[in-house]
């Protein structure tokens, strides 16, 4: 846990005389050095991290449509998304666009196989948050 500084509260002189005592008077605070405390070790501090969960997203399209059509929409509806069948899908990393791969079935469950991570500097300006 890092040192706190403390605050020691020294009154400001008012310049005016007979102001009223509803006005809040106003103090300087002077704040003392705080000692720097050695670091707990990388692999120390990284390990809270490691042992997260982040939320992971595949996305296999999207599409715009009013409300009106959506009110619509009931089983058996059929909505088309913007991307061809064979493109990638875009995987996220809570709103961050990290990788792409393609859906496969692994234990009858879908899955994706990732074909590719992307750093942020391959990523277009509204891909980036």
């Amino acid at each position: 846990m890092p040192d706190t500084a403390e605050a020691v509260a020294q009154p400001v002189t008012q310049n005016q005389q007979g102001a009223s005592d509803s006005k809040t008077k106003a103090q300087a605070a002077d704040f003392s050095e705080a000692a720097e405390t050695q670091a707990g070790g990388v692999a120390g501090s990284i390990d809270i991290l490691l042992d997260m969960t982040i939320p992971v997203t595949v996305t296999i399209g999207t599409t715009q449509m009013p409300i009106r059509r959506l009110l619509q929409l009931g089983p058996g509806s059929v909505v088309k998304l913007d991307k061809p069948v064979d493109a990638p899908m875009d995987i996220y990393l809570k709103d961050t666009k990290f990788a792409t791969g393609s859906v496969v079935v692994v234990d009858g469950k879908f899955a994706v196989k990732i074909k590719q991570i992307i750093g942020l500097g391959e990523l277009k300006p509204e891909e980036k948050k």
